[in-house]
């Protein structure tokens, strides 16, 4: 039933999606991943719509309407961040120590969690559109990604902080 609910909207789904993400500044995939995820709960809840057609349409333009709010919300930065320009030489050389120590752990983690990584600790600040496009990847699945990559680092590293 899902299965077929699921080949019967894609294509729906998939027009609907390229439509709308050009107004709101999404992405075509961020909206179809989304939009998923609410049939997915829904159908966990309430079992299908009486109207598939007409809910996968109304739950698109929901979901443009929360990514605009959204992005109405996030401002960048009007200046860099402040510099503590106030540490000693000795603080100094070891933040530089644990910075090293964080990158050659970043470069030993699996697949695409370096990229992702170094964009993410990457002195030009970069959004979430910004590092989706660059790691080819889809805005919303950075964050998961996000996180798998740090529970990686942080195996990485707790050993050699014990050690020290």
């Amino acid at each position: 039933m899902t299965h077929d609910l699921v080949t019967a909207l894609g294509p729906l789904l998939t027009a609907e999606a390229s439509a709308e993400a050009d107004a709101a500044g999404a992405e075509p995939g961020d909206l179809e991943q989304a939009v998923w995820l609410r049939l997915l709960e829904r159908l966990d809840a309430d079992g299908p719509p009486a109207d598939p057609e007409g809910w996968l349409r109304r739950a698109v333009r929901s979901e443009v309407r929360r990514s605009r709010r959204t992005s109405r919300l996030e401002r960048p930065y009007a200046l860099e961040p402040v510099d503590d320009g106030g540490r000693d030489p000795e603080e100094l050389a070891l933040a530089a120590a644990r910075g090293r120590v964080l990158r050659e752990a970043v470069r030993r983690l699996p697949g695409r969690c370096p990229r992702l990584m170094e964009a993410l600790l990457s002195p030009k600040d970069l959004t979430y559109r910004e590092i989706a496009g660059e790691l080819g990847i889809s805005q919303g699945s950075l964050g998961p990604e996000r996180s798998r990559c740090l529970g990686c680092l942080r195996r990485l590293l707790t050993p050699e902080v014990a050690a020290r």
